[in-house]
C-alpha cells in the first residue's frame, strides 16, 4: 500500500495512476491472448478485433502521461512517490509497446490466411506466447503485492523465453529448406516470433521498473540474455 499522505487528494491522484496501469495491463493480457488464438485457429475476425482495440490501450496511455505530468507539477513528489509516478510512465510505455506488438501479430495473422498455414507450424508460437503471458502475468502480481522478489523471478523467466525463440527459430529454416513454397509463410511467422520474444523483453523491463519503484535501485545482477538469432534491427523493420 502507498504511505498515506497529509493531503488524502494525492494518495488519491497516485491509486488512480496505479488503477489505470492495472486496467491497461488486463487489456494487453488479452491483445495477447486473442492475438495468439487468433493466428492458431486462423480467426480473422478476432484479429480484426485485436487490432481495433489497440486504440484503447494507447489511449490509456495518454491519459497515464497527462496525469503524471499533472502530479509532478502539482505535487513535486520525493523519493518513492516520484520513483512511483516515474515507473508509470515506463511500465505504461512497455505495455503499449506489448499491445503493439499483439496487433502486429493480428496483421500479419491476415497475410497468413492468404499464404496458407503450414500443419503444426504455429505450435511453437503458441507455446512461446503462452509463457509470455505467465511472465505478464505474474509483473500484475508482482505491482499489486509490490513484491520485488517475484518480479526477479520475471527477469530469470525470460531466458526460457529466448530459447523457446531459437528452437523456433530452427524450425521455420527447417520448413523452408524442404520447401521452397514455405518461404514466405515462415518468414511471416518468424516475425511473429521475433514479436513475441520482445513482448518477453518489455515484460522484464516492467520487471526491473518496480523493482526500482520498491527499493530504489536498480536489478544489480546483469539481464540473462540468450537471443542468439537475428539483431533487432533487422527484425524491427518489418513491424508495423
Amino acid at each position: 500500500m502507498i504511505n498515506q499522505h497529509i493531503v488524502s487528494s494525492f494518495d488519491t491522484d497516485l491509486e488512480k495512476l496505479q488503477t489505470q496501469v492495472l486496467k491497461m495491463a488486463g487489456l494487453v493480457e488479452a491483445a495477447l491472448t486473442d492475438a495468439t488464438t487468433a493466428l492458431d485457429t486462423n480467426d480473422v475476425d478476432l484479429a480484426e478485433a485485436v487490432i481495433k482495440r489497440d486504440k484503447q490501450i494507447d489511449r490509456i496511455e495518454l491519459d497515464l502521461n497527462d496525469d503524471v505530468e499533472t502530479i509532478i507539477a502539482l505535487r513535486a513528489p520525493m523519493a518513492g512517490d516520484l520513483r512511483l509516478v516515474l515507473s508509470v510512465l515506463k511500465v505504461s510505455a512497455s505495455l503499449e509497446r506489448i499491445g503493439d506488438y499483439a496487433k502486429n501479430i493480428a496483421k500479419r495473422t491476415r497475410i497468413i490466411e492468404n499464404l496458407g498455414v503450414i500443419e503444426g507450424s504455429t505450435k511453437s508460437l503458441k507455446v512461446q506466447s503462452r509463457e509470455v503471458a505467465k511472465m505478464l502475468s505474474m509483473v500484475i502480481d508482482a505491482y499489486i503485492r509490490r513484491d520485488a522478489d517475484l518480479a526477479q523471478e520475471v527477469i530469470k523467466a525470460d531466458l526460457e523465453i529466448d530459447a523457446l525463440y531459437n528452437s523456433m527459430v530452427r524450425e521455420y529454416l527447417t520448413y523452408m529448406m524442404e520447401d521452397n513454397r514455405h518461404i514466405s509463410v515462415c518468414m511471416q511467422l518468424h516475425f511473429i516470433g521475433k514479436n513475441i520474444e520482445r513482448m518477453g523483453d518489455l515484460v522484464t523491463n516492467i520487471a526491473e521498473q518496480l523493482i526500482f519503484w520498491i527499493e530504489g535501485e536498480r536489478p544489480s545482477e546483469p539481464r540473462p540474455k540468450a537471443d542468439i538469432t537475428t539483431s533487432d534491427a533487422q527484425v524491427y523493420s518489418q513491424d508495423d
